[in-house]
């Protein structure tokens, strides 16, 4: 796959803060890609700069092909933005607010209205278009916040922590309808957010730290590199446990030692088979990977 997101080098910073300080990244096309970090890491800071609304100070910015120093105007077309938090007009009906945003694209007449039917079926909003923003839900004005971002069929989906806050059946029917996109259209996703559960299913991810790559890879090469593996023992007792000499956590109903990969695992089932008849083997998370990268950890959209 190509490249359509290239950053070498990039650097902001604000007065005596260092926002960014010279990171480099690479993102493929079609893919899902976790840019995480805890608040004030640097993420934000980051797209604002790749979306044209901050000037870098140091560093080269290339969207599929074109330079950030002289293709601005380009770039922002190629891109459908999702902020952390809504950019709609609370006064205006759902209708209105995407009319306005589709003018700016020369998406007007019977092309709007057609693209509108599009995002009203897909995303399920075509009740409320009638009705003004301020009086939706969170997740009804979250639907429609990604509706005005896919307007322009962007290339690229930039989505700033999007599900934070809603409840698990919105969160669901959000992340079915990207995914469907990225298959239909070959979409790039280009995602921050505190929920590590979603950063899982991400192809690539870069963590970010006080304004730093602190570590980058896939998910499985960073567990592999960041976190061991965890066997969940039922029905023995503790005794037997601290037999095995290794470290534990009570768990309800279980045990849950942790060991450095799985071949240990394995090792340690074969030499006390009378311990292990009932067990399972699971891989560290996501969680467990951001907390030995940054020493912080992000539970629920928030930093701990």
């Amino acid at each position: 796959m190509n490249n359509i997101i290239t950053i070498e080098h990039l650097s902001k910073s604000f007065g005596e803060i260092k926002a960014v300080q010279d990171i480099s990244f690479r993102v493929k096309e079609g893919e899902l890609f976790a840019f995480l970090g805890v608040n004030g890491a640097g993420k934000s800071t980051t797209i604002s700069i790749m979306c044209g609304q901050l000037q870098k100070d140091a560093g080269d910015v290339v969207i599929d092909g074109n330079s950030l120093d002289n293709h601005t105007e380009q770039i922002k077309r190629e891109l459908g933005v999702v902020f952390q938090d809504s950019v709609l007009d609370k006064a205006l009906t759902v209708y209105d607010n995407l009319e306005s945003r589709a003018a700016l694209y020369g998406i007007t007449g019977k092309a709007f209205s057609k693209r509108l039917h599009e995002l009203a079926i897909l995303l399920d909003f075509k009740g409320l278009l009638k009705r003004t923003v301020g009086k939706l839900s969170g997740g009804q004005r979250r639907r429609i916040d990604i509706a005005r971002a896919l307007l322009n069929h962007p290339k690229i989906l930039i989505l700033d922590e999007p599900t934070t806050g809603l409840d698990p059946q919105t969160r669901k029917h959000l992340w079915n309808v990207i995914a469907n996109l990225r298959k239909s259209e070959n979409m790039t996703v280009f995602l921050t957010t505190h929920y590590m559960e979603e950063a899982a299913e991400a192809d690539y991810v870069v963590i970010l730290d006080s304004g730093k790559i602190s570590a980058e890879g896939t998910p499985l090469q960073l567990k592999n590199a960041y976190t061991g593996d965890f066997i969940t023992i039922y029905g023995v007792p503790e005794e037997k446990i601290k037999s095995l000499g290794k470290p534990y956590e009570q768990i309800p109903n279980a045990y849950r030692i942790s060991v450095s990969n799985t071949a240990e695992a394995t090792e340690l089932i074969l030499k006390h088979p009378q311990i292990f008849t009932d067990y399972e083997i699971t891989k560290g998370k996501m969680d467990d990977v951001f907390l030995a990268v940054t020493g912080k950890s992000l539970i629920g959209g928030t930093e701990r």
